[in-house]
């Protein structure tokens, strides 16, 4: 009889423990953002109602622009690492956009064109376009940017995007749509007007496009939709994981520099520091034989930055 009722106890305390573990298990979940079920469970991505890409709307009741919108909205939101560095970098140089955005009157869902371009970074493509708004060097040129051994403006995220604007609006008096100007980006603009003659097409959703270009608008808007609404998507991050802008002023240059070393070294910063807000002095010196006026990027002091400096 004792020997059953141990059994029977030892049974029960078995049971208990394990009751007592699945619980813990699920409250530990709850704290997990998101909900277990993102978690563990690859899921369907719901579509919105309704989207607009610079205030224009995007026919989404048309059943190729649904499916391709979806498509893009799954493959930005499951690259989950890639994707969650995109959002943290958005804060430092989104600021930047928007400001230079509303001197041109740029519709201000141009910046996620350079998400999809760079990834912002000073990136360099298999062809030869460089910066944040992969500019090739005759276009850069005819859009006021020098490019040379010493000078390359493409990596100068201010100016660069000043050319960009100027693009934009060039782009819009052809067509008088910020869509088709989105899309000519990456054709670039006599292919997009060959399309619309050949096709007798006005519309980007309603071309039948190379797949770069015609996965190209739908990109843009999956960044839109993430960045915007990111806990939607998966995405939890503390306001302390977002990069912040890294204040700086100008130094003006308009004599040679033998050495940028030296330079930087005169305000207290490391060439690489130097070099990370003047990626666009390309040589470790300037002979500056046209005696140019250089502005200079220099961090505000403590030039020590670090990540407490910045909030993270």
């Amino acid at each position: 009889m004792n020997k059953i009722f141990a059994r029977i106890l030892l049974v029960l305390i078995i049971l208990l423990l394990f009751v007592g573990f699945d619980a813990w298990v699920k409250q530990s979940e709850k704290h997990i953002p998101g909900g277990n079920e993102q978690y563990y469970k690859i899921v369907s991505l719901e579509i919105p109602d309704t989207l607009t890409f610079a205030g224009e709307t995007v026919p989404l009741d048309i059943f190729y622009v649904r499916e391709a919108l979806d498509r893009e909205l799954s493959v930005n939101t499951y690259w989950h690492s890639a994707t969650l560095q995109l959002i943290r970098k958005s804060t430092r140089w989104f600021p930047v956009f928007d400001t230079i955005f509303k001197q041109y009157d740029i519709p201000e869902d141009f910046k996620y064109l350079c998400v999809i371009e760079s990834g912002l970074s000073n990136v360099v493509s298999h062809a030869g376009a460089t910066g944040f708004w992969q500019f090739m060097k005759e276009t850069a040129k005819e859009f006021d940017l020098e490019v040379n051994k010493e000078v390359d403006e493409r990596y100068n995220v201010v100016k660069s995007t000043h050319a960009a604007c100027a693009y934009f609006l060039n782009s819009y008096e052809k067509y008088g749509d910020w869509t088709l100007v989105a899309a000519a980006y990456n054709a670039g603009n006599n292919g997009i007007r060959r399309r619309i003659k050949e096709q007798l097409a006005n519309s980007y959703y309603d071309m039948l496009l190379p797949d770069e270009t015609s996965r190209y608008v739908f990109r843009i808007l999956a960044v839109k939709l993430i960045f915007e609404n990111p806990e939607e998507y998966g995405f939890y991050i503390n306001d302390d994981d977002y990069y912040r802008p890294i204040p700086t002023h100008k130094i003006a240059v308009s004599t040679k520099v033998n050495s940028w070393a030296e330079f930087a070294r005169q305000y207290g910063l490391s060439y690489k520091l130097f070099k990370y807000f003047n990626p666009w002095l390309r040589q470790t010196y300037l002979k500056n034989r046209k005696k140019k006026t250089y502005e200079i990027s220099i961090p505000n002091p403590p030039y020590d930055i670090t990540h407490e400096d910045l909030g993270y």
